[in-house]
């Protein structure tokens, strides 16, 4: 089912907390704390941010496709769309969204994907796997391997065929789109700002994204 719920935010980017830029192919974790708002924004149109979500407490309990594809009985995320978690819980709401839809099946790139879906000679290409495991070994044994969950693509653009397949078309973003997501308990943020040059994900030329925190 096709989706797009757009929903202006209400909030001022000069009552945020917090501001940072993630260059691309680079990575972003950070735990909310409950009620706090985080925004993405996708600077220059075009560019994937591959997501995980954690429940900060119990990090086992990460966020799961197959749970929220279940609850709100869509493939794509859209502003009312309540992201779950492997035991159920309710991770985040997302309550602004100004591009509209989310791909939550196609999962991260890695090297091993990029030789499969593209050529031996990609092994060698930065991906968001590696910079999900970077980001994670910063926490200092915190997390392993075995914490890598599947992931959110937000504002990246995968269409399901007739078959039942799965095609990487170019995005349905634009500069300065956004999707903003309330913590509705203490969760863990972990973001892969995607370096993928081979598919039109980013438009074959990853570019930044900011994230802003708002106190609800």
């Amino acid at each position: 089912m096709t989706v797009f719920n757009r929903v202006e935010s209400v909030r001022d980017e000069a009552d945020a907390v917090y501001e940072a830029t993630v260059l691309a192919g680079d990575g972003w974790m950070y735990d909310l704390k409950p009620g706090q708002v985080l925004r993405i924004v996708d600077m220059e149109g075009n560019q994937a941010a591959d997501t995980i979500f954690y429940a900060a407490d119990d990090p086992e309990d990460h966020y799961s496709a197959v749970a929220t594809i279940a609850g709100q009985k869509n493939i794509y995320l859209t502003a009312g769309s309540v992201l779950l978690a492997e035991s159920g819980k309710a991770l985040l709401r997302i309550v602004a969204d100004t591009c509209g839809r989310h791909d939550t099946v196609g999962g991260s790139c890695s090297a091993q994907s990029n030789t499969v879906r593209y050529a031996h000679e990609k092994l060698h290409m930065h991906n968001c796997r590696d910079t999900f495991m970077l980001q994670l070994a910063k926490r200092g044994g915190s997390y392993s391997k075995r914490d890598l969950a599947p992931n959110i693509n937000f504002f990246m653009n995968v269409p399901v065929t007739s078959n039942g397949g799965l095609k990487f078309d170019d995005g349905v973003s634009s500069p300065g789109a956004y999707v903003e997501l309330e913590s509705l308990g203490r969760t863990t943020v972990l973001i892969s700002n995607c370096p993928q040059l081979n598919n039109p994900c980013n438009g074959y030329n990853p570019t930044p994204i900011r994230v802003l925190i708002w106190e609800n």
